[in-house]
């Protein structure tokens, strides 16, 4: 009996969130070529996950990466030379496309894609070829986003990479089931980055922010499509892990900008997206960031966050 009530107050609670969301409203980039909602209010990027119940094996997945590690804004000015972050590019409804080879053909959308002749490189132009290398492209015209990884230019100017995405921002379509995308839970990557233009000119976060973690399962909870691991250790956390910062955890110490952030992620939370650094959260480069200020995310620990419950876990 105990255990049909605690069900049936965790899908009150479900139903709670998506009636908050679906009063809300999608966080909108603003471009030369127009205003784009980046995705329907109702996506599960733009969903408040803050009255969820906490998922049932949330402890053991934050401790799967380690409880005293430290939030990481794997974003801001400059490092190592080049724009820290992930950087996205406008397109107009005039740049051409072109064809794209693709190393995993088979998931990936077939194009083209509107790459500009100095498309914004994640790394920059002189990116490690062993690094992401992604290439991010909005259409605000045609709301279509494109989104590619591993990029590389070849000596005829063609380009080649190991995936590609298309995304259409007026729908919640998925990914097809065991598909990729260019990040490795078949995600579209553009709505998880923390920009600068909504933190600190808007001084608001609409959307879950995109992370990272060193071990995943071999499994994906929706809207994630893909693993990417061989581990079924179901301590593990598996791609699509939604978690978000706790409610009681006091930020009124944090400079201005890391606030708006942090109330982000105890609203909307974050989404594990690929494998990478753990704990290391996404954002857009940009040279009026205040690096030192971001820096202070890092006081943030695995520990004050919790797992919630966003659906069933998919193995297949």
């Amino acid at each position: 009996m105990n255990r049909m009530i605690s069900r049936v107050c965790r899908l009150t609670l479900l139903v709670l969130a998506v009636n908050q969301c679906l009063d809300a409203q999608a966080p909108v980039l603003k471009t030369e070529h127009g205003d784009v909602a980046i995705f329907p209010a109702d996506n599960p990027w733009n969903q408040d996950v803050s009255r969820l119940p906490v998922h049932e094996r949330s402890r053991q997945y934050l401790e799967s990466v380690g409880l005293g590690k430290p939030l990481h804004p794997d974003f801001g000015t400059v490092w190592n030379g080049a724009p820290s972050g992930i950087p996205y590019v406008v397109v107009g409804p005039t740049q051409s496309k072109q064809t794209v080879e693709f190393e995993y053909p088979d998931e990936s959308d077939a194009g083209p894609y509107p790459i500009p002749d100095n498309p914004s490189l994640e790394g920059g132009p002189n990116a490690p070829l062993d690094s992401d290398r992604h290439i991010l492209m909005i259409d605000p015209t045609a709301k279509k986003l494109y989104e590619l990884f591993h990029c590389v230019r070849q000596p005829d100017g063609r380009w080649k990479a190991g995936s590609g995405a298309i995304f259409d921002l007026t729908t919640n379509k998925l990914r097809p089931s065991g598909w990729t995308s260019a990040d490795a839970a078949g995600l579209p990557i553009l709505p998880g980055l923390a920009r600068y233009d909504e933190v600190v000119e808007q001084g608001e976060l609409r959307h879950a922010l995109r992370f990272t973690v060193r071990k995943t399962q071999r499994a994906y909870i929706p809207p994630a499509t893909h693993f990417a691991s061989r581990s079924t250790d179901p301590n593990l956390p598996p791609m699509g892990l939604r978690v978000r910062l706790r409610a009681d955890y006091d930020i009124s110490r944090f400079p201005a900008s890391a606030q708006v952030i942090l109330r982000g992620l105890k609203t909307y939370g974050m989404i594990l997206a690929d494998n990478g650094g753990d704990w290391f959260v996404s954002g857009a480069p940009d040279p009026r960031w205040n690096d030192e200020e971001l820096g202070t995310l890092k006081r943030v620990k695995v520990s004050d966050f919790e797992v919630v419950e966003t659906g069933p876990l998919v193995t297949r």
